[in-house]
């Protein structure tokens, strides 16, 4: 039997940064669900600060897919080589290289490379793999051209910040409350409506409606990767409320003798052109982090303690 036809893809950007800025963020996976829309979830299973292993869930054709993949990053070459151990259909083999080339002290080209196979040679597949690769790798260029042009203001329009709650009483009550977010708009009051798709136990893909102190009405929608024998459930908006141009997060639960205590946790990045929009013609990137730190941060708070309700009442009802 014939082995597969390898499919190979380029994609490339100039960039007006440094090539040391925009490696940086190549070389950084586990943040690059903050940075790159298609990704939600980056693990890293191993690292010897050459070669690492990740477990990435990402974003493909509307889709969310999950896969283990190995990387060799080359810091003096600016290239990172990356190879699928473990792939999700229709891809059969999958891998490619990043490479970073300096043009000038403020210019670089990143070039994209892209080969894989699919199994049996189904056309149709073919054509689902080329589309995904094509619209992600497309969207992964340009977030991190914004992003790596922006190099020297990066820290100040990332924002991470996180708020815990003591819990008297066991984990699994917290952590199902927590899980079972369709119950939310009956249960959480700045919930108002929460739409819910789970096809894959653990997977969720979700749309919500919530409002603010100021009475104003968001709508965000997120995917959410649960961890049950960890405690935890993490989650990227992949539409967000107009200051934010990303958003991440992760609720974890974490007992110890007398009982647990649960965490949420927040990573932001501030779309900046949108600040004075929102905020007032005088607002700055200080005043937007003050916002969004405490916008989302009573929130979540608010949930923290109702989970802490939920699980404390379930002790004193039995």
């Amino acid at each position: 039997m014939s082995a597969e036809q390898v499919h190979r893809t380029t994609h490339e950007v100039n960039v007006a940064a440094p090539a040391g800025a925009v490696y940086g963020l190549i070389a950084d996976a586990v943040r690059w669900p903050l940075f790159f829309p298609p990704n939600v979830h980056v693990q890293q299973l191993e690292s010897d600060g050459t070669t690492e292993r990740l477990r990435m869930w990402a974003t493909a054709n509307g889709r969310v897919k999950s896969w283990t993949s190995r990387r060799v990053l080359s810091p003096g070459e600016r290239r990172v080589e990356f190879r699928q151990e473990v792939s999700a259909s229709p891809v059969k083999t999958m891998g490619g290289t990043w490479i970073v080339e300096p043009l000038a002290a403020e210019q670089s080209r990143l070039t994209l490379l892209h080969d894989f196979t699919v199994d049996g040679d189904d056309p149709a597949g073919v054509e689902w793999v080329e589309r995904a690769t094509d619209t992600n790798s497309r969207a992964e260029l340009e977030n991190l051209r914004t992003l790596a042009e922006r190099w020297a203001q990066l820290d100040e329009l990332v924002l991470s910040f996180e708020d815990s709650v003591r819990v008297d009483g066991p984990a699994e009550p917290v952590y199902d409350f927590l899980y079972r977010v369709q119950d939310w708009p009956r249960l959480v009051p700045h919930v108002s409506r929460l739409d819910l798709v789970e096809d894959e136990p653990g997977v969720q893909v979700m749309s919500m409606d919530t409002t603010t102190a100021d009475g104003s009405s968001h709508t965000t929608e997120s995917v959410r990767v649960c961890f049950p024998d960890e405690g935890r459930i993490v989650y990227k908006q992949t539409a967000t409320p107009a200051l934010m141009a990303a958003h991440t997060g992760e609720w974890s639960v974490v007992p110890d003798g007398t009982g647990v205590t649960v965490t949420s946790q927040h990573s932001v990045v501030l779309r900046e052109e949108n600040i004075t929009k929102i905020l007032g013609p005088d607002a700055g990137v200080a005043q937007a982090r003050r916002y969004i730190r405490e916008a989302l941060g009573r929130n979540s708070t608010a949930t923290l303690n109702l989970a802490k309700q939920h699980a404390e009442s379930a002790i004193t009802a039995r």
